[in-house]
This record gives structure tokens, sequence and C-alpha cells, in this order.
């Protein structure tokens, strides 16, 4: 590690401490307006569509987009750019037209709170428990990642930077909860830009531009010219063959993958739970797909720049890196995750470097800052109050929620070193999603769309989709299967799907089901559509209706998949 540290002057460190400066204090004026456990853990439902869009789309500017998706772009190329186009803007839209309404409405308070009124505590038990682990195995990767800028940085041991990088973001959601996690990630949104956007246009100019990157990267053996179009992605999927590859991302990560995770994950659905009215929350996501389109111009293109670039890796040479994988990346002292840090360290100047450095804590304090804040809340209402200690006053559950994020950012620190084993992070986080979010999205929505499905069902289809991944998983790691790049996470995902929608149809036929009248508000066709709009919206202009700007999204993503095809 000593042989990347970044040459980081004073003005880059004066930089670094005015924003930490602005994110306590962000955390500190956010505590005023906290005085219950719906403001510490839901913002009270106040916050403006804009606000709860931005942070949205900045809780998922982690690790998963910053650091995995570089050092995803620099080992793949451009199909990288399937996580973003497939792997995230069309469920971003259905969550915001179809499904937010029935959040919302509701008026849980969680997504595993929503499973417990439509199946019953099995399924929600179940929910709950794998959730919240998988929340602090999430933190993990982004505290893991934050303990790296700070060695990287001040050259400090990481397990000084783990405890470091833990204690500030416990600091700022202890105070103000959910409030000072959004109005941090709206801040955290625009210094990440700042961050990034130069560094990808110094990076163009180095190597000549765009020709220049393409033609580098055709020409010197290190990625291909196959990785100079996202379609089929053979490389990324692990598939040989052009159809099979594009069934696995179009069906394992756009469908499986993607829905499960946006539509159903806590993380993000929170912050549309926050929003002040229906039309706001529904409006949330389809904000946030905008930005996410083109996020992935200042993610991955740096890693790709990085790959051709970079001369100077310790031990070995980039091309040898990338070229043989990641065994030679791993007896260099480097990996995948390294290229974004290799790309800062040679082409930005100092004050550039600071902003950068800043952008990138912002980054994963982000991530991490929006998995504790969903882990508090599920500990908080759906475990602690549901099954362990009822019928006590609201301020006791909102002292629960603040030592539950205690307990969240310590165990993160131990989850950190899980995550310091993998040279690709994306590999470990699709892992984790095919293993907890394609089941759940399978149990939701046959659920919201079959009535007949009963609550043995639900909690029986999500024990068996999630084993069934798991073996999956298992079989890859024995060697029984081998699929290179993420191959496994999607087929691990896809079996988890199917075996979770079968299991889930069969149990509901032998079982019984709720009574009707119990499932309005949860079931779509026993919900009256007047339930599921704001009656003001049409009077509303088009960019503030969620259909509309649904639509234009969908054409917008549809025709970057065109031109980069």
């Amino acid at each position: 590690m000593s042989e990347i540290r970044l040459d980081a002057h004073v003005i880059d460190y004066v930089l670094i401490a005015v924003y930490f400066l602005f994110v306590l204090g962000v955390g500190w004026f956010a505590r005023r307006g906290v005085s219950s456990s719906i403001e510490f853990f839901l913002s009270g439902r106040s916050l403006p569509a804009w606000v709860t869009g931005l942070a949205f789309i900045s809780a998922n500017l982690g690790a998963v987009e910053v650091m995995g998706m570089s050092a995803t772009g620099a080992q793949f190329g451009l199909p990288t750019m399937h996580y973003f186009w497939i792997g995230a803007v069309p469920a971003m839209l259905f969550l915001g037209v179809v499904m937010m309404p029935f959040y919302y409405g509701s008026k849980v308070r969680s997504v595993p709170e929503f499973m417990r009124m439509r199946f019953g505590t099995g399924a929600h038990l179940v929910n709950a428990l794998s959730f919240a682990s998988a929340q602090v195995l999430i933190a993990g990767v982004n505290l893991y990642l934050l303990g790296t800028i700070v060695n990287r940085l001040l050259g400090w041991p990481l397990w000084v930077g783990l405890i470091v990088a833990a204690g500030i973001v416990l600091a700022y959601i202890t105070l103000g909860g959910l409030s000072a996690a959004i109005y941090n990630e709206v801040l955290q949104f625009f210094v990440i830009v700042a961050a990034l956007l130069p560094l990808t246009l110094i990076g163009l100019h180095r190597v000549g531009g765009w020709g220049g990157l393409t033609e580098r990267i055709s020409n010197d053996g290190m990625l291909g010219a196959e990785q100079l179009s996202t379609w089929p992605g053979e490389q990324l999927s692990g598939f040989n063959n052009p159809v099979l590859s594009v069934i696995g991302i179009v069906f394992g990560l756009g469908f499986v993958l993607s829905f499960g995770y946006w539509t159903t994950n806590f993380v993000e659905v929170q912050r549309a739970m926050a929003s002040k009215n229906i039309t706001a929350a529904r409006m949330t996501p389809i904000i946030g797909a905008f930005p996410k389109m083109f996020i992935p111009f200042i993610v991955v293109i740096p890693g790709m720049i990085a790959a051709v670039l970079v001369t100077n890796w310790p031990t070995t040479s980039i091309s040898t890196t990338y070229t043989q994988g990641e065994e030679a990346a791993a007896a260099s002292g480097v990996s995948y995750n390294d290229a974004l840090l290799l790309l800062m360290r040679d082409v930005l100047p100092n004050g550039l470097l600071g902003v950068a450095m800043a952008g990138l804590l912002a980054a994963f304090m982000a991530g991490m800052a929006a998995n504790i804040s969903a882990f508090n809340t599920v500990v908080s209402y759906d475990l602690w109050q549901q099954y362990v200690v009822k019928n006590k006053p609201d301020d006791y559950y909102l002292r629960v929620g603040r030592w539950a994020t205690v307990a969240a950012c310590v165990i993160a620190i131990f989850t950190a070193l899980i995550a310091s084993n993998f040279s690709n992070l994306m590999d470990y986080l699709q892992t984790l999603f095919g293993f907890f979010n394609a089941p759940l999205f399978a149990t939701f929505i046959l659920g919201m769309f079959w009535r007949r499905m009963t609550p043995t069902a639900g909690w029986v289809g999500l024990v068996l989709g999630t084993s069934s991944a798991v073996f999956v998983f298992i079989l890859s790691e024995t060697g029984v299967i081998d699929l290179p790049g993420q191959g496994t996470a999607f087929v691990a995902a896809g079996a988890a799907f199917v075996v979770d929608i079968v299991v889930s149809v069969i149990v509901s036929l032998v079982t019984r089901p709720k009574p009707v009248h119990e499932l309005k508000g949860l079931v779509y066709s026993e919900t009256p559509k007047a339930d599921l709009v704001d009656p003001e919206e049409k009077s509303l202009p088009i960019w503030r209706r969620p259909v509309p700007m649904a639509l234009l999204g969908l054409v917008l993503v549809i025709a970057l998949n065109i031109i980069f095809a």
C-alpha cells in the first residue's frame, strides 16, 4: 500500500478538513429537528422530491458506484455500462411508477414491515434478519474503502482508518438520523461529481481524447476491441456464447438483480418514504434515474483510462496486471480496486487531488450512512419493537435506534475485513445481492400481483430461494461450475428467483391465503386506483408528474443502449 501513497499537500488536507466540518455541521443542524422516532428514522415524511431524489442516487454512490464500477470498467470496459442502463434505470422507473404507491400509501415504516402486513410474521422475520445482515456486510465494503483512502492519504494502518471513518459516520447519523444522512447525501452528490468530472476530463486529455482511448484499448492488447461496445458483454457475463450472454445480462442482471435491488431494498426505498407526499415519493427514484444514466461516464470511463494510462504499477506493468488477471494483481500488491486511486495519483494536481479525495470520502460515507440508517430503522422497528420489547414510549425506540447505529458501525469494522479479501468488490457485492435481493423480489412481485399467495409461501419461498443462491455459490467455490466474470452471481440470482417463484406457487396452492378484505393497499387488484395516486397530480406541470417523466427516462436509456451497442 505504501507504494500507492497519494502525494497530498497542505491545500488538499485543508479541502478535506473543510468538507468534514460541513458533514458534521449538517449532522448537528439536523439534530434540532429530531424529537421523535419517525423524525429520526424517516425525517418526519416532510422532504421535497428533489432532495430525496438526489439522496436516492447519492445513497447508491458508494463503493459499488465509484471504486467497484471503476474497477470493473478497467477489467471489462464498456460492458460495465450494463450495471446502469440495464441493471438500474428500468427498475428505478418501475419503482416510481408501480411500487412506491404501495409503500408510501400503506404508511409502513420499512420494507420488512410491508412484508409483515402482506405475509405475516414468518416472512417478516426472515426478511428483517436477512436485510439487517446484508446492510452490515455492505456497510463493511464502504468502510473498507474509507479506511483504504485514509491509509493512502495519511499512511495510517488500515485498522486505524476503519475506526476513524466509522466514527465520523457514527457521529452525524447518531446526531441527526435520516435527515442528517439525506442532506449530507445531497451535498455528497455534488462533491462526488466535482471530484470525478475533472479526473475524467484530464484523463481523456492525457490519452488523446475518446479517439485516443479507443485506439489504445484496441491496439495495446489490454482490454481488447470487444470491450469498446456494450453488447454482447461476454467477458462480463462469463458466457462464451453471445446469445447466452445477452440472456444472462438481461435476465440475471437487468431483471432479477436489478429489480430485486432497486424495488425491495429499503436502503433506497427509505429515501422515497421520507418524501412529503405520494407524488414526491413516486418522483424520487424517477428523478434519481436521470443522473444515474450519466454517472457511468465519470465512473466507468476513468477505470478504462487507468487501464491504458497508468504505467508504473508496483512490481509489474499495467498490461501484465490486467491481461493476466487477479493472480498477477495480487502478486504486484494492487488490484482492480486501485485503478481510480492510481489514476488520481498520476493525473491530478494538488488542489484537485484534495477535491477528488473529498469526493471519494463523500462517496463511501454516503454509501455507509445509507446502510447504517436503514439498518437502525429495521432493527428498531421490525426486530426490537416487534419481537423483543413492545409497547414502550416513542423516545425509548429513538434511543434503541441510536444504539443500533453504534452497533452497526462496530460490526461494520469487522465486516470490512471480509471485503478486503476481494480484488474486485463488484464480485462480492453481486454475490450478496443474489443472496438477499433476488429471492425477496420474487416474493414481493408475486405477492403484490397474485392475491392467492399465502403467508406460508412468503417465508418458505424466501428461505429456499436464498438457499438456492448459496448453493450455486458453493458449487462455484468448489469448482463444480466455472463461470468467469460475474456469471456466477447472475446464475445464483436467477436460480434464487426461479426457485422462490416455483416454491411460492406450490406452497400457496396447498395453504390458506389471507382474506381478501385484508389485502387492500397490499395487492394491486384489491387496491382502488384512487389510492395509488395523488388527486392533485393532474394539475401539476408535466415535469413533476411520474408517468411522463418515467417515459422520458425510458426513451433516453434505450437511446444510450443503442448508441453504445
